[in-house]
């Protein structure tokens, strides 16, 4: 269990990061002008939406922990959210898995209707990949973290997972394919900042990608717990859907109890694939561990 300074410390310089990425992520909205105004707004209400940012933060982290200046790297955070943003307005699309709320605020299509909600996430999409492209000249460790995020983003990644769950909704499935979920529609796009990191710095490459891996797994696993057990005050967005549409998920095949032994299980491959990269200064991304595996929102 961790004590009660090592979590303050913790949370202290997980705010340090979201408060920068928060002033990067305004100022980037403010300079936004596309017409009509209608798309910037609705680009603008879900990507300020708020939420933990987690993406970023372990990007900034990580950097920090391979000794690189994480302040230097905005516009690779940007695009990070801009893509998990995007992914996020299309989930809640009625087609999708049709959620009216977001972060504790209306859905983007029930705000600006579905059509411009599907706009919104496509030019978010497209605005990353603007952002990526204007990095790739710094180097080829830039050009490989770009091209890293791309894969994880699209019909090898997340994409891919998307696909699947849906597929996979109703009666058919085990753990075979709620494996491959995991790793692809949220494991991806976990695993991406890590693996933009490691390419930035030069170093602990395979040992990212494994560790933003198995987060994504541990990552998906509380997440199932919470749609079952969770508060929706807490949550920002409807509790118990996955049970009521059908969706294939950890409760779904271990049960509650057997999806929180399964998420300390996953804990404990984190930790040992942390103690890999011994020359690193790991010791905010073991919190980060302990953070997804006892957080209730």
């Amino acid at each position: 269990m961790r004590g009660a300074c090592n979590e303050m410390k913790f949370l202290d310089q997980y705010e340090e990061y979201r408060v920068y990425f928060e002033t990067c992520l305004h100022k980037a909205c403010a300079e936004m002008a596309f017409q009509p105004k209608i798309l910037t707004e609705s680009m603008c209400y879900s990507l300020l939406s708020g939420g933990k940012r987690v993406r970023p933060v372990l990007f900034f982290c990580t950097l920090d922990a391979f000794g690189v200046d994480y302040r230097d790297e905005k516009n690779f955070a940007i695009a990070l959210e801009c893509i998990h943003t995007y992914s996020l307005i299309h989930d809640d699309l009625p087609a999708m898995d049709n959620d009216d709320f977001r972060r504790g605020r209306p859905s983007n299509h029930k705000m600006f209707g579905e059509a411009n909600a599907i706009l919104a996430g496509d030019a978010l999409l497209s605005f990353a990949f603007d952002l990526l492209l204007g990095e790739c000249g710094r180097g080829n460790g830039f050009l490989r973290a770009a091209q890293s995020l791309s894969r994880a983003a699209g019909a090898l990644g997340m994409v891919a997972g998307q696909s699947a769950d849906l597929l996979y909704t109703g009666e058919n499935g085990g753990e075979k394919e709620l494996l491959w979920i995991y790793r692809h529609k949220t494991g991806c796009l976990m695993a991406a900042p890590l693996i933009m990191a490691a390419c930035i710095a030069g170093r602990y490459r395979q040992e990212a990608e494994a560790f933003g891996m198995e987060l994504g797994n541990l990552f998906q696993l509380t997440d199932d717990i919470l749609d079952a057990v969770g508060e929706k005050e807490k949550l920002g967005k409807t509790t118990g859907k996955d049970a009521a549409e059908q969706k294939l998920t950890a409760v779904k095949v271990y049960s509650v109890s057997g999806a929180r032994a399964k998420a300390q299980e996953s804990a404990l491959r984190c930790y040992a694939i942390l103690d890999r990269m011994r020359d690193a200064q790991m010791d905010f991304l073991r919190e980060f561990v302990d953070y997804v595996l006892e957080r209730d929102r």
